[in-house]
């Protein structure tokens, strides 16, 4: 295959969907994507320089063994998928640029394919979304702020069904709601704020500390309000409390930035997603983390971004939703 002419990413929505209209240039841009030093290897065997099935937009290995044919969705979350190339790239247009998310069936509507097509493809890309969470917050003396929050309906809303099936008897109000922690360093000279998520079983002291321990550098300035799960945060770091019962700012000591990061995630999955399995929850969790962590880049670059991390995280229809009888169906 000779080197095709590097390929810009469009700006703009209207400009990816004239860009993509044409499957060859679709395939062009994926390659271009996936292998950017230009030297198409073979998922299989690993050995590079296959053979172009121009007429086939494929390529085949030189060497010898099964499936020695393979496209360029082979190795991705696109693998397996009638879908066309031009439908999932809008699709991740869509999902990684639309401030507060698209809905499956609005995702649906727009590609034309059914509602639960949208939604396997909605989490597909969300798998592509994940951030790298390596490193620790709160290095060259950034300051962290910690704070949880509750995701979920009210008990006193839920059917009385429901509420038993969820073991409820009093309508508390964190009853019947999953527990979600966060971690935000604020911005610093060189990077703006970003945050870290990370669905809790509980909010009890040990579960608390065991993952600021896994995320936030020893020493770092930490924030958090006077929740009694934070005491003895002082032993590893710089902790300071600020009382919500007193005040919510006192100079640099508040969580302000993390209040308003939960604004914004609940106002994505109450408006746009309306109701959310608690078991799918983490991947909510990391679109939205995705949107906001990039917020300083251009609807381009965060497509171009999670494009570049389609390959490797393969989820199928069984894995996501453990029932295997839909995914022969499907």
């Amino acid at each position: 295959m000779e080197t095709p002419t590097r390929l810009e990413t469009p700006a703009t929505l209207q400009a990816a969907i004239e860009f993509f209209s044409d499957p060859d240039r679709c395939h062009a841009y994926m390659v271009q994507m996936r292998w950017p030093d230009g030297i198409v290897i073979c998922p299989i065997c690993k050995e590079p320089n296959p053979r172009y099935l121009a007429t086939q937009r494929r390529f085949e290995c030189r060497k010898k063994h099964p499936r020695k044919q393979f496209s360029v969705k082979v190795g991705t979350i696109f693998e397996d998928s009638p879908i066309p190339l031009k439908s999932w790239l809008l699709a991740v247009w869509q999902i990684t640029n639309c401030k507060n998310g698209i809905s499956s069936y609005e995702l649906a509507r727009a590609l034309g394919v059914t509602q639960k097509t949208a939604w396997f493809m909605n989490h597909r890309i969300r798998l592509a979304m994940q951030g790298d969470s390596g490193g620790t917050l709160g290095s060259d003396g950034a300051e962290v702020e910690i704070d949880e929050t509750y995701i979920g309906g009210k008990a006193r809303n839920m059917h009385p069904r429901k509420k038993r099936a969820l073991g409820i008897r009093r309508g508390g109000s964190f009853a019947g709601k999953v527990a979600v922690m966060g971690l935000l360093q604020r911005k610093t000279e060189n990077q703006k704020s970003r945050v870290r998520t990370k669905v809790v079983p509980n909010v009890r002291k040990h579960q608390l500390h065991n993952e600021i321990a896994k995320h936030v550098e020893d020493g770092a300035k930490v924030y958090t309000d006077a929740l009694m799960s934070y005491r003895d945060l002082g032993l590893y770091y710089q902790h300071q409390i600020i009382d919500h019962a007193e005040k919510y700012v006192d100079g640099q000591v508040h969580t302000n930035g993390l209040e308003n990061y939960w604004s914004l995630l609940k106002r994505a999955i109450g408006g746009t997603y309306v109701s959310v399995e608690p078991f799918h929850l983490f991947r909510y969790l990391d679109e939205q983390a995705f949107r906001f962590n990039q917020r300083g880049d251009s609807d381009a670059d965060r497509f171009a971004r999670t494009l570049r991390q389609v390959t490797g995280r393969r989820i199928t229809f069984e894995d996501l939703t453990g029932c295997e009888e839909e995914a022969r169906a499907y």
